[in-house]
């Protein structure tokens, strides 16, 4: 038998109408906790997001069992929209890590119980710094909930687990709040999307925003380019050479004339009355082409390019001088398209 078989079927059929009712069911509670939320953006919220932006130190962001693994999103999401956040897990905490959290910090301590040990132990630390608390509960009247400065109701009429046990609708409902803080903040800090692009380099958008044309382009000895005297011989040498699919063609200052590509060359051996053996590339090139600048973003280049219908773009400073050169595979291999 393949190592790869697939298990056996369950000897007991799966009841399809009975799987889709329970999944309908679930995303119905956890829509329905959502939307009771919104009633609870009240004074208690903004007053959380004024400490957050008052904060000269980071929010730590703590929580055991699920509403810590909530607690891990909110404080990378937190921290990738402008407010420095990160997780401490509240059972290392005490074991060494409070010396992570500083007087300039705040925490917010998410815990659906209010009751959580491990975060309630170490709370009286916290508070002999002077370290703010904002807590996230379902019980107003918890004993974490009655020690926080700030506290935001994330009580859920019931779980989406049918019995009421596993953390469903009520690790949701503390992710949306936790999501709400860190939008809010981003507004009221200005955070740009060339904000978010800084904090994620590696990402589409930080590609997108933060490359440059002379990032990408071929440059020096790798740009195409020919003399206006050169012949059509001449020009395809150097196209060949230079892997681009087209060249510069320029005057004696290197200032860019025109370009002559593939599209050029097609065209020259449709017409009929081109004489292709004395031809010059001044002839059979194509004047006043698209350029761009290197100090602008890779994705305008792309933008160019889809826009006119062409595959590369000669690259000039303000004197019309080409200093670059590139096509749409360099741009495909910057991921910017």
């Amino acid at each position: 038998m393949n190592a790869r078989t697939a298990p056996p079927a369950s000897k007991t059929p799966v009841n399809a109408d009975a799987v889709v009712r329970s999944a309908r069911t679930v995303i119905a509670t956890e829509a329905a906790a959502i939307r009771a939320l919104e009633r609870r953006v009240d004074a208690a919220f903004v007053r959380a997001c004024d400490m957050i932006l008052a904060c000269k130190g980071r929010v730590v962001v703590s929580g055991m069992g699920k509403s810590g693994h909530i607690a891990r999103k909110i404080a990378a999401t937190l921290a990738s929209t402008g407010t420095p956040s990160f997780f401490v897990h509240p059972g290392e905490a005490s074991h060494g890590d409070l010396g992570m959290i500083q007087p300039d910090d705040i925490v917010l301590a998410i815990s659906y119980s209010g009751e959580t040990d491990e975060l309630l132990f170490i709370l009286p630390a916290i508070k002999r710094q002077g370290i703010p608390l904002i807590a996230i509960t379902g019980n107003a009247r918890s004993s974490l909930a009655s020690q926080a400065d700030v506290h935001i109701d994330g009580n859920v009429a019931s779980e989406a687990c049918p019995h009421g046990l596993a953390p469903t609708a009520s690790t949701t409902a503390a992710l949306v709040l936790g999501d709400a803080l860190a939008v809010a903040l981003l507004d009221a800090r200005g955070f740009t999307s060339d904000d978010f692009a800084r904090s994620h380099p590696a990402g589409s958008l930080g590609r997108r925003l933060l490359l440059h044309i002379a990032d990408v382009m071929h440059s020096g000895d790798d740009v195409p380019r020919v003399p206006v005297t050169a012949s059509l011989s001449e020009a395809l040498v150097e196209m060949t050479r230079k892997h681009l699919g087209m060249t510069a063609v320029v005057d004696a200052d290197g200032r860019l004339l025109g370009v002559f590509t593939d599209g050029d060359l097609r065209r020259a051996l449709d017409d009929d009355g081109v004489d292709l053996r004395g031809a010059t590339v001044a002839q059979l090139m194509t004047r006043g082409p698209k350029t761009i600048g290197s100090d602008k973003l890779a994705v305008e280049a792309a933008q160019l390019m889809e826009k006119h219908q062409i595959h590369a773009l000669l690259v000039t400073d303000a004197d019309g001088c080409v200093v670059g050169a590139l096509n749409i595979h360099d741009l495909l291999r910057a991921r910017v398209v």
